[in-house]
């Protein structure tokens, strides 16, 4: 029975733009088969046959979808179908009639009024109306509005379709410059015959700051261009050509930068130590009556800087801000004889005690060979061993007697290269030698030497080193 059935059905082929469908029908008419099929249709859809026809002998059926359109011009809004293929062709078909810069705007975008309309697809199963509703395009028309612009005196008129004043020059062509002045507002919304007043400004350029500003001005005098760029002239900043000059057409300025740069060097004034005698103080008795300070003495030097270039450099002035202060240590001069009691029981007076670093020599070691005719003799002739010490006349006179603890008394009889300052030699035998390397009071006895041969100040070295 399916054999019999299918058997009496006709094959049709339903072609709806680009897209085919194939149906099966018994139906006789080809507005029964497109009912049957789901299949609904706009009166401006072209169908063929026509729907009234028989199902044609060929199987085919075809559908031209109208293109859906809504179409906005003068304030109107209006939705329309059409097998129109152009903008023109929809245009006449409406009585809309383009006039010179008008603009025409397909789905937001502007285009030609001879542009062509896009195609409308349409999917397989999908019911031509509904396939029509999904492609629904857009056109617009813009009117061009008529405006008048008087530039610096020159009059002319202009159609545009811009939503500004200012846009509206701009697609007319006509550069505005900073500081050209224009009544009314850029911003202005066009209108029908608005006028466009537009006074024009100079050009000019400033050159500052290692920069070129290229701009433009309705100013009288180059000071007022300056304040028109906020450009400040401070210190001893200058201007060519003078501020007090009129601006002319593509007059330049050239405004240098003056910087000047001040720079103090500061000199430390070394003070001086002075010793001076104190009778009130004992001999090696030292005391500070003043602490010393250095000075300063100061250079004030300028440089100056044109647009960053040094131009001049050189001593503005000089000054001592603080002299230095003497750095003064009294020294004594008094002289105390004091007794002093050796290991045997034995006084005997003293009038200095030094505290010196001991080392012990003997002829053997004094560097002279023995076959040198000073072999074993003292800087006095003397020779040399024990109670003869080697000293540095500048702190024990040569023949005055000392006694040194550990050691005994002897004579400063003899001096040494390597005996400097506070040093002190003690002589042996060459047989009986002892090892000395220590530091130790030595006393000078007396007596006392005569003020010339008195040596009140005593080096300092070597300095003994205590933990």
């Amino acid at each position: 029975m399916l054999y019999f059935f299918l058997l009496a059905q006709t094959r049709l082929t339903i072609r709806i733009n680009d897209q085919e469908m194939t149906v099966w029908t018994r139906q006789q008419t080809v507005r029964d088969v497109l009912l049957e099929a789901g299949i609904a249709w706009h009166e401006k859809d072209m169908i063929r046959p026509a729907l009234d026809a028989s199902i044609p002998s060929d199987g085919n059926i075809s559908i031209r979808l109208a293109t859906p359109l809504v179409i906005s011009a003068d304030g109107d809004t209006r939705e329309r179908r059409t097998q129109a293929t152009t903008i023109n062709q929809v245009l006449a078909e409406n009585q809309i009639t383009l006039k010179p810069q008008d603009q025409v705007f397909l789905d937001g975008r502007l285009v030609r009024a001879d542009a062509s309309l896009p195609r409308i697809a349409a999917s397989a199963g999908e019911p031509a109306l509904m396939a029509a509703q999904n492609s629904t395009i857009h056109i617009s028309i813009t009117r061009a509005l008529p405006i008048t612009v008087n530039d610096n005196g020159t009059v002319s008129t202009m159609l545009t379709t811009e939503n500004t004043l200012g846009t509206a020059l701009t697609r007319a062509g006509l550069q505005l410059y900073m500081g050209d002045a224009v009544t009314p507002d850029l911003t202005t919304p066009v209108t029908a015959g608005a006028t466009i007043f537009i006074r024009r400004s100079r050009p000019a350029s400033i050159t500052v700051d290692g920069k070129l500003i290229r701009t433009r001005t309705r100013v009288d005098t180059l000071e007022q261009l300056l304040e028109q760029e906020n450009i400040k002239l401070e210190g001893k900043d200058y201007a060519l050509p003078a501020l007090d000059n009129p601006v002319v057409d593509y007059v330049n300025v050239n405004v240098t930068r003056v910087r000047e740069e001040f720079i103090t060097e500061t000199e430390q004034l070394p003070f001086q130590t002075k010793w001076l005698p104190n009778s009130d103080l004992e001999l090696d008795q030292r005391m500070v009556a003043q602490t010393g300070k250095k000075g300063e003495k100061h250079r004030l030097f300028k440089s100056v800087f044109e647009n960053g270039n040094l131009i001049s450099t050189g001593l503005e002035r000089e000054w001592i801000e603080n002299p230095p202060q003497d750095h003064i240590i009294n020294y004594g001069t008094g002289i105390v004889v004091r007794d002093l009691t050796l290991p045997d029981g034995q006084v005997v007076q003293y009038w200095r005690k030094v505290r010196m670093l001991a080392t012990a020599y003997s002829a053997a070691t004094s560097g002279k060979s023995r076959e040198d005719p000073q072999y074993g003799r003292t800087r006095l002739g003397l020779q040399a061993g024990r109670g003869i010490v080697a000293i540095d006349p500048r702190v024990v006179n040569l023949s005055s007697r000392v006694y040194v603890p550990g050691y005994g008394e002897a004579m400063a009889g003899d001096t040494g290269g390597r005996i400097k300052g506070k040093r002190i030699d003690l002589g042996y035998p060459e047989d009986a030698i002892e090892g000395w390397y220590r530091w130790v009071d030595v006393y000078l006895l007396t007596p006392v030497p005569p003020a010339s041969q008195l040596n009140v100040v005593l080096p300092d070295t070597p300095v003994e080193r205590t933990r």
